[in-house]
């Protein structure tokens, strides 16, 4: 008889011949049957081989003494109780497990119903292109610096600041939350800039911290700074700060620097000082660092899935940050987060993820100097008989080297993006740094928003506020109303005033007194003719 015939009540009828779908089912059926039948045959084998009274496990979890097998007889004690509960034909052993394994399922299915129910999570916000709004500056090398002022004009200013971004950030930020009054209170001049191919910034086709520094000299030469100015750095921002420190000294009176970021994986920190800043950043944060320093060009497809991807999200998520609670609170402020949004859109404006994959990659990398080299030091004579000569024929100057200006550093004692850890390796390398240590202050709370903190930053950067320089016009009470003589303008600085100080200007307009006289006597010679 074929396979492909079949017998009823009339007799052999022929039915269709099997194809390939039907070999395939029947041998899965059959392979199906198999896994069963050898599963129960392992059941068997563990059952007693392993679980009788006799067998290891059962002599270590019933009759030993150890103290799994304590801690398994006392639990089997106390639920002997429910036994009676159970049917005649059930192992209570196993029926508990079951019921404990239903109960984890149970419990597990509340928490994700309740505490991750997706209908009230808000649809993500799309990202949105603003139009150009920035002063541009041409650089001698033709590429455009997008920049923004806040605060005094130029002529009234008596304190210029410069201040770099973090990373996926802009201009826009600057120092979030301070009001022009208190600017105006101190009479600074605050500028904030793109850093290239950030915002509006052109990319620099060679860029590290050297070219970012140039960047900051030109930038105050180009808008008018003609004496020095305080540079402000905060988070990774704190790089560009510190090479401002490094490679334009002449032209920076004082550093501001806030939680500043250095190189995780730079060689003078300590042991405990890089383990106290690993260890406070998720497994995350410490696979971007790494793949930074050793295959940057894998951060374009995680930069892709999260800010460039063309909708808002939260900056821990897509910064893998460690928050803790007063930084958290912060975050969730629709105040910042309106800020935020607005940063983040002009921060990638370009849609490009070169600069950022730059800006990582220049965190973790060699910085072209140390911090070491800005400690305050006396500089060394050099060796040898010209040297030695030239000391004896000429009389000793004290020559130093490193930054001569001050330095300021603020310290959240709860940041867990820069740990306080970071600062400390900053102050054992930069002894004579002003470090400023806030309590239960996390890496926002305290620059964020804060108009007291704001004030008693400036205060201690610039003492008690005497507002912007004013221009004071004094007239010689002698001259006559309508009188017509050439008049001569001195300007007088009060020579107490050292370079960068805050003093007033005033301008003395005096009258030559022989042109006054003479004016009189023509004067009375026409009335004598009339």
């Amino acid at each position: 008889m074929s396979s492909g015939s079949y017998r009823n009540d009339a007799g052999w009828q022929s039915s269709a011949p099997e194809g390939l779908t039907d070999h395939v089912t029947e041998f899965v059926k059959a392979a199906a049957e198999m896994a069963v039948e050898f599963g129960k045959g392992c059941r068997d084998i563990v059952r007693q081989s392993l679980v009788r009274e006799d067998s290891y496990i059962g002599r270590t979890l019933v009759k030993g003494s150890s103290y799994v097998g304590r801690k398994v007889r006392w639990a089997s004690e106390k639920l002997r109780m429910f036994n009676q509960y159970l049917p005649e034909d059930k192992d209570p052993l196993h029926a508990m497990a079951v019921i404990f394994f239903v109960c984890a399922i149970a419990f597990a299915a509340l928490y994700l119903s309740t505490e991750h129910d997706t209908s009230s999570i808000p649809l993500p916000k799309k990202v949105y292109l603003h139009p150009p709004s920035a002063n541009l500056l041409v650089l001698p090398d033709g590429r455009y610096l997008a920049y923004e002022e806040q605060g005094v004009s130029a002529e009234r200013a008596r304190f210029s600041i410069l201040t770099p971004h973090t990373f996926l950030s802009s201009r826009l930020a600057g120092i979030p939350g301070l009001k022009a009054s208190l600017l105006e209170e101190f009479g600074i001049r605050l500028l904030t800039y793109d850093l290239p191919g950030f915002g509006e910034s052109d990319p620099h086709p060679n860029r590290n911290l050297e070219s970012s520094a140039m960047d900051m000299l030109l930038l105050a030469n180009g808008v008018g700074i003609n004496d020095k100015f305080w540079v402000v750095g905060y988070s990774s921002g704190s790089m560009h700060a510190w090479a401002a420190l490094r490679y334009i000294p002449d032209r920076v009176a004082g550093a501001a620097m806030f939680a500043p970021m250095v190189n995780p994986y730079d060689p003078c920190m300590a042991k405990v000082e890089k383990r106290g800043t690993w260890d406070k950043w998720t497994r995350r944060r410490k696979f971007m660092y790494f793949l930074a320093l050793r295959f940057p060009s894998f951060l374009s497809y995680f930069y892709r899935q999260s800010f460039l991807s063309g909708k808002h999200g939260q900056i821990d998520k897509w910064l893998s940050l460690s928050l803790g609670k007063r930084d958290r609170a912060l975050l969730e402020d629709p105040l910042y987060e309106e800020f935020w949004q607005r940063d983040v859109e002009e921060s990638i404006r370009q849609g490009n993820t070169k600069p950022f994959v730059e800006e990582a990659v220049l965190q973790v990398s060699n910085w072209g100097f140390s911090l070491a080299d800005l400690k305050l030091q006396k500089k060394q004579r050099g060796k040898g008989v010209l040297n030695w000569l030239k000391a004896m024929l000429t009389e000793p100057k004290e020559e130093y080297t490193g930054f001569l200006g001050p330095i300021h550093i603020w310290q959240g004692m709860d940041d867990r993006v820069v740990p306080p850890s970071m600062t400390d390796f900053v102050h054992r390398v930069l002894p004579g740094a002003a470090v400023h240590k806030l309590p239960y202050e996390g890496h926002f709370t305290y620059t964020y928003f804060c108009d007291e903190c704001h004030r008693q930053i400036f205060t201690t950067l610039f003492g008690t506020p005497q507002g912007p320089l004013t221009t004071n016009i004094e007239i010689d009470p002698t001259l006559v109303e309508g009188d017509s003589g050439p008049l001569t303008t001195n300007m007088e600085i009060d020579p107490t005033l050292e370079e960068g100080d805050s003093g007033l200007l005033t301008t003395n307009i005096e009258i030559d007194p022989t042109l006054v006289e003479g004016d009189s006597k023509e004067r009375e010679e026409t009335a004598d003719q009339q």
